[in-house]
């Protein structure tokens, strides 16, 4: 599994504490030994995010992302982090 940031991921991101970067890393890594790890809590969503996947990083802060292959990669999975924000932002 390859994770690539999408530039909306990155400007988000930057505007996150330490501590909140600190655990995205965290859940980042678990995510890649096993993106369905049950503190991830990574599900399907629908309505205007049909076709994305979220995972917890805090209580409050999730990651969206989409799942793609890389041609380039030699077919490679590649989870693309969309944005990072809370909860209530996301889908409030």
């Amino acid at each position: 599994m390859i994770i690539r940031l999408h530039k909306n991921f990155k400007k988000r991101y930057q505007k996150f504490n330490k501590s909140q970067k600190n655990k995205f890393k965290e859940r980042r890594n678990l995510f890649l030994r096993d993106e369905f790890d049950p503190i991830l809590n990574n599900h399907a969503l629908g309505g205007k995010y049909t076709g994305y996947r979220s995972i917890n990083i805090t209580g409050d802060i999730r990651v969206l992302y989409k799942r793609s292959f890389s041609a380039d990669m030699g077919e490679r999975d590649v989870a693309i982090f969309v944005t990072i924000d809370s909860h209530s932002n996301l889908y409030g």
